[in-house]
């Protein structure tokens, strides 16, 4: 589990595409600082699985259903990526629960630079706008946000200046895929009210 508040901003060193996965080396001086072999990392939002770590670096295998749910399909050498260890327990929780399991892509469809933040609209998947909520919480390439404004296929935030330098949101241009996490909570309660609320409109019927 994470919280999405981003730690570093690390970089892509290597890809290698197999058959049905990807494996990935990526350069991230803090958070393999403690890491070891199994240890989870964030990496744009996605939850991986160390299997080789050292000099700065760490290595995690990619399946194929991250690569097809997710944009890591699309990374290479160079890339920036957002980088999370997992949750310790114990420590403060600054953002909301996020389980790096991506629900879908997103693109970034506009920003509005002001003086001290970026309004940004992101375009929303049809099958998880019904989990969006204004003021509510959304994971965006593995970053905590606020949604401020929701429409039947689109959201924005506001991205303060730390979140600008700290994370690659600050990078992100008109047109990129990004990874969309919504609140699992939502989802929970969406399945366990469902049945009830189909009975009680089988009721008034």
């Amino acid at each position: 589990m994470f919280t999405g508040i981003v730690e570093e901003r690390g970089a892509v060193v290597a890809v290698e595409q197999l058959a049905d996965a990807a494996r990935v080396t990526i350069a991230g001086p803090l958070v393999t600082s403690d890491a070891k072999q199994g240890d989870s990392i964030s990496v744009n939002g996605v939850c991986l699985t160390v299997v080789e770590h050292g000099g700065g670096s760490f290595t995690a295998d990619v399946m194929r259903e991250t690569l097809v749910r997710s944009s890591l399909a699309g990374i290479a050498a160079g890339d920036a990526v957002n980088l999370e260890r997992a949750a310790a327990v114990g420590q403060r929780f600054g953002g909301h629960i996020v389980q790096g399991h991506v629900d879908g892509t997103g693109e970034l469809v506009s920003r509005s630079p002001s003086e001290h933040w970026d309004v940004v609209r992101f375009g929303l998947p049809a099958n998880l706008a019904r989990y969006v909520v204004e003021k509510g919480s959304i994971t965006v390439d593995g970053v905590s946000l606020t949604v401020v404004e929701v429409g039947p296929d689109w959201f924005t935030v506001s991205l303060i200046p730390e979140t600008l330098r700290a994370t690659t949101l600050g990078l992100r241009e008109p047109g990129d895929r990004v990874n969309l996490e919504v609140d699992v909570i939502a989802k929970y309660v969406e399945k366990l009210a469902g049945p009830h609320l189909a009975a009680e409109e089988g009721d008034r019927r």
